[in-house]
């Protein structure tokens, strides 16, 4: 199942907004930087659906706030 997040790095507090069933809204405190926003998304999505992070896969938007990720169930 693919699932569309926008993303805010770098944010003051971390929020995790589920929009529709599919579209999330998150902030990070983890900056754009080294991949570590991308790999705290991911953290957080794969607790939401109680998977593994390896069941989530980033697919598309590794550098923009708009991604698209592939969760494996």
């Amino acid at each position: 199942m693919y699932v569309r997040v926008r993303v805010q790095p770098g944010a003051k507090r971390e929020i995790f907004e589920q929009v529709s069933d599919v579209e999330f809204r998150i902030a990070v405190r983890e900056k754009a930087e080294r991949n570590l926003a991308n790999g705290r998304v991911r953290e957080l999505l794969a607790r939401n659906y109680g998977l593994e992070e390896k069941r989530v896969r980033l697919v598309s938007g590794h550098r923009s706030p708009n991604k698209i990720f592939d969760i494996t169930k």
